[in-house]
């Protein structure tokens, strides 16, 4: 590792390796805890229940509302592309990196609350989908702390298996909390008063569940992690003038450890792929391969436990090979499923005598790409987490948020794009599946551009100035 000194730097060693050198197995339970709760704003929220209440009928047309909730979202990539990586740089600063985790999650859970007041009606819209929108926001503030903890929880040689663990938490306090979703509120098993679809008062208490399972499973971590001791530094920065400092710190990073900034950037390609997968998963379940509302349900739920299982494996095999290696085996495994969905596509075959349906094809397929996305999101966060020169973290995740809402357009712009380029050429209904070439595309792109970056175990330490 880096040893030389510099001119106003810090100490050129890794928050890990200036860390524990003993796990608490406490301490991982409470880190992860958050993992498990935050997939209630993620899975129930965000992508399978009020978002898709949000787009519906009630709201003035599926078409407008998407185009509002759109538009809400793209302000709310842009300020967290803005923000993210000088409020993570200052809760380093300050050594709040706990407290600033405690507040944003209770931002989080109360805008999602707040939704209960979002009614079935047109004038509704605009309330609803700025609270989605700002707990988003919020969401993403506190995933910059959280996954800054990661480091002060795990050691050189546990931080894979721990961060793949905390990914298995997620998907599957994802699947128990649409489990729940489901029997309680959307196809309830017995009659109480949650169950009314009057003023689709069901779906609004699913907001209230949604925010008390986040806040309920975020408060361990909040309690066992310990804060950061407070760095001595000099004079406390505006908040204008830290991105001054952020400046300062990028060209650092790029002149003592650039693969740093080259691992930033190809992560930002890959993960915006991974994100695409489950993005339009639903959408091409439903519309290519004809799955229902009930079945494309079912699907997440065997898609996220899959999806945990890898993640988890993934993380173990991190700590062996590395997690370069786990990034790019995940990625060629995506290419190659989901190469074989857009070849087959929902076409009936015979093979070996043995009649396949377009169903098992996206059920089977669509299954290897839920494996390999944990293991790619498990080890992309563990890869950074080696590279965080000592008391930065914040601040170096807060520039992977960043540098991930920069490039977020790329695999929604090019699925649309394989589309529309589609329509005229194949036959009607047969061109959203193209949309997969896409994804592949944005993957395959992830996939060269992080092949020259070295590991974490080949790359120096940056060395960064002081503010």
């Amino acid at each position: 590792m880096n040893s030389a000194a510099a001119p106003e730097a810090t100490q050129p060693s890794s928050e890990l390796e200036a860390g524990n050198q003993l796990s608490n197995k406490g301490r991982i339970l409470a880190w992860a805890a958050w993992d498990w709760g935050s997939a209630a704003f993620n899975a129930v929220m965000t992508t399978f229940v009020f978002t898709v209440y949000l787009t519906s009928k009630a709201f003035g047309g599926e078409d407008q509302a998407s185009a509002v909730l759109g538009g809400a979202l793209a302000v709310a990539g842009a300020a967290i592309a803005l923000l993210a990586p000088v409020t993570g740089q200052r809760s380093d600063t300050g050594g709040r990196r706990k407290l600033w985790l405690g507040v944003n999650t209770a931002a989080v859970a109360l805008l999602t609350a707040l939704c209960f007041f979002v009614f079935p009606r047109p004038e509704f819209l605009l309330l609803g989908v700025s609270l989605i929108a700002l707990a988003n926001v919020f969401f993403e503030f506190a995933g910059v702390n959280y996954n800054a903890m990661l480091a002060q929880i795990s050691t050189p040689r546990n931080i894979g298996k721990i961060s793949g663990f905390g990914w298995g938490m997620g998907y599957l306090g994802g699947i128990v909390a649409l489990l729940i979703v489901l029997q309680l509120f959307v196809q309830p098993r017995f009659e109480w008063f949650g169950a009314s679809t009057e003023d689709s008062l069901n779906i609004r208490l699913v907001a209230v569940f949604s925010a008390l399972w986040f806040f309920v499973f975020a408060l361990p971590v909040l309690f066992a992690v310990p804060e950061l001791p407070k760095p001595r530094r000099g004079a406390r920065l505006g908040f204008l003038a830290s991105y001054g400092l952020l400046v300062r710190r990028i060209k650092a990073i790029y002149r003592t450890s650039p693969h740093t900034i080259f691992f930033l950037l190809a992560s930002a390609i890959f993960r915006d792929g991974l994100a695409a997968v489950f993005t339009f998963g639903g959408i091409i379940a439903a519309g290519t391969f004809d799955f229902e509302l009930s079945q494309v349900i079912f699907f997440a739920i065997f898609g996220n436990i899959v999806a945990a299982v890898g993640a988890i494996i993934g993380g173990f095999l991190d700590d062996r090979v590395g997690p370069k290696t786990v990034i790019l085996g995940s990625l060629v495994g995506l290419l190659a499923a989901g190469s074989v969905i857009l070849a087959l596509g929902n076409g009936d075959y015979v093979f070996f005598g043995m009649s396949w349906a377009g169903s098992t094809t996206f059920w089977v397929f669509g299954l290897f790409l839920c494996l390999f996305v944990g293991p790619a999101q498990a080890s992309s966060r563990a890869y950074l987490a080696r590279l965080a020169p000592q008391g930065e973290s914040g601040e170096l995740f807060g520039l992977y948020a960043t540098t991930g809402r920069a490039v977020s357009f790329l695999a929604p712009t090019l699925f649309t794009l394989c589309i529309a380029v589609a329509t005229p050429l194949v036959a009607e209904g047969e061109a959203q599946r193209w949309g997969i070439l896409g994804i592949m595309v944005v993957i395959l792109a992830g996939f060269l551009v992080l092949l020259p970056v070295k590991p974490p175990s080949e790359t120096e330490i940056a060395i960064v100035p002081q503010s």
